[in-house]
């Protein structure tokens, strides 16, 4: 519980550099590039992000399991994983340069769209790069990736360029960005683990890994799938604005969503230790716990996003503002779907293949009520605003089966409950909501008003009730940088020893 506790600060700070870092190119895509240009790039960017989460091959959670239970050198283990990552990589990257119909259902910005295949190996690398740090108790390393350098050079980039390449700059800016995450990721990288002793490619053993990791590369290709469904789908049903309008409110919504992460590189190694002593009690508190850590947080800043949503989304750009309702129901999505990610955190080692048909029936059951809803729309004629609400619709009803029946999973192989549902977050947003409301009343020429005063006061009545109604002994242990008997900061390695 401490390495957890010191890994969800150190990433949550990240969380908050990533808020400040995103916000400037939501700003930048909106107000220079357009809504419709936006809309062609989020459909592009739903291929690549994809196929090169497939190549990484579910590292970002099985590397943890292979250098636990393997006695071989850990840079050799590593390698492996970049290696079946390059391979897979280059090939889907042809193949998608030949064919990249799927890329752009509504046309491209410009024939240099065609560049963003180059992404995919250094996307697929930096998952492995980040997830090995994270089984060191690195998450600095992560934080400085994703949060800082990731963001920072695609919103810089994005500002220069348009003044050079008006249609070709976002594709630019986003390469440039994954470019810099991965040499960001692999200098501590290297570091921290070497250079490979003796290693040498075994086709045989690559198989065997690339058989084993199948099920959890789907897992994981599934759920990030059921955040991108909806765009994919969209750009068939609806002219690029609405793809455009519903790509920024997913941004917005998004940034609660990363929550998740700063426990999620921390989580997998620390189940994976108390998988081998079958410490089953353990794993039940820590997910139970990191659950409520999540929620809580994720509730807190989805009312503070979603009450003045109309003036967030118009903080991008007057067109945008259609996609509130998109983002009202984004946001409560994200609080849905805690529970099925802290338990897919366990899940993903004890029971794969289960948690993979929960998962390909949570993307089958999204992709059906998407299409049902965005056809009964479009048949009734109204606007893009409703196409996007829609969509965002379908996604919290798809993640709400998806908690509901992978937290049934879970209680019944650890025969302990799981569950991060506590009666105080109504006590906590009930009186953050009624701030909120009284904030939305201000005339529409103090709008302004709303983002620099509103977002600040419910989050703090948020923040103040869950402190005193919510949080325990336990769930503030997450605040406390001292967290051991003594008083010491023993460190994340320390943390990690006494954690099981």
């Amino acid at each position: 519980m401490k390495a957890l506790a010191k890994g969800g600060r150190t990433n949550f700070f990240g969380f908050l550099l990533r808020l400040v870092a995103r916000l400037p190119f939501l700003f930048l895509a909106g107000r220079l590039y357009g809504v419709e240009a936006v809309g062609r790039f989020a459909s592009a960017l739903i291929v690549i992000e994809l196929l090169a989460l497939v190549c990484s091959m579910g590292e970002k959670r099985g590397l943890a399991q292979r250098l636990t239970e393997s006695d071989e050198p850990h840079a050799n283990l590593v390698m492996d994983g970049f290696l079946l990552a390059l391979l897979l990589s280059v090939i889907v990257a042809t193949i998608l340069w030949y064919f990249p119909q799927p890329m752009f259902p509504n046309g491209m910005n410009s024939e240099w769209d065609m560049l963003l295949v180059i992404a995919i190996p250094a996307y697929a690398l930096t998952e492995i790069a980040l997830a090995a740090q994270a089984y060191k108790f690195d998450i600095a390393t992560t934080v400085r990736a994703r949060a800082v350098v990731e963001p920072w050079a695609i919103s810089i980039l994005a500002g220069v360029l348009y003044f050079w390449f008006p249609s070709e700059g976002l594709a630019f800016a986003y390469i440039g960005s994954i470019y810099a995450g991965l040499l960001t990721a692999l200098w501590p990288f290297l570091k921290t683990y070497g250079a490979p002793q003796g290693w040498r490619p075994h086709p045989v053993y690559m198989w065997r890994m690339f058989r084993r990791a199948l099920p959890l590369a789907g897992t994981d290709a599934i759920e990030w799938g059921t955040r991108r469904l909806d765009i994919f789908i969209l750009g068939f049903f609806a002219a690029p604005a609405a793809v455009g309008i519903y790509y920024m409110a997913q941004q917005v919504a998004s940034l609660p969503q990363k929550l998740k992460t700063s426990f999620e590189p921390v989580l997998g190694p620390v189940i994976t230790k108390n998988l081998k002593i079958k410490n089953y009690a353990a794993i039940s508190k820590q997910v139970c716990q990191v659950g409520f850590w999540i929620i809580a947080a994720q509730a807190g800043i989805a009312l503070a996003l979603g009450i003045p949503g109309e003036a967030v989304m118009g903080l991008i750009g007057p067109d945008f503002v259609e996609g509130t309702g998109a983002l009202v129901f984004l946001l409560a999505a994200e609080v849905v779907a805690a529970q099925a990610v802290v338990a897919e955190a366990a899940l993903v080692y004890m029971a794969r293949v289960r948690n993979f048909w929960i998962s390909i029936a949570t993307i089958g059951l999204q992709a059906a009520l998407t299409v049902g809803t965005l056809m009964f729309i479009r048949h009734a004629g109204m606007d893009e605003g409703f196409m996007a609400a829609g969509a965002a619709i379908s996604l919290m009803v798809a993640l709400g089966f998806a908690s509901l029946a992978k937290a049934l999973l879970l209680s019944k192989l650890l025969g302990h409950p799981v569950n991060n549902w506590r009666w105080a977050l109504v006590w906590a947003v009930a009186p953050a909501a009624v701030v909120g409301w009284a904030i939305t009343q201000l005339p529409p020429s103090l709008e302004w008003a709303e983002l620099l005063f509103g977002i600040p006061l419910i989050l703090g009545t948020y923040g103040y009730v869950i402190w005193h109604r919510g949080f325990g002994p336990d769930d503030r242990v997450l605040f406390r940088k001292n967290i051991t008997k003594d008083g010491d900061d023993s460190g994340a390695d320390e943390a990690a020893k006494t954690t099981s």
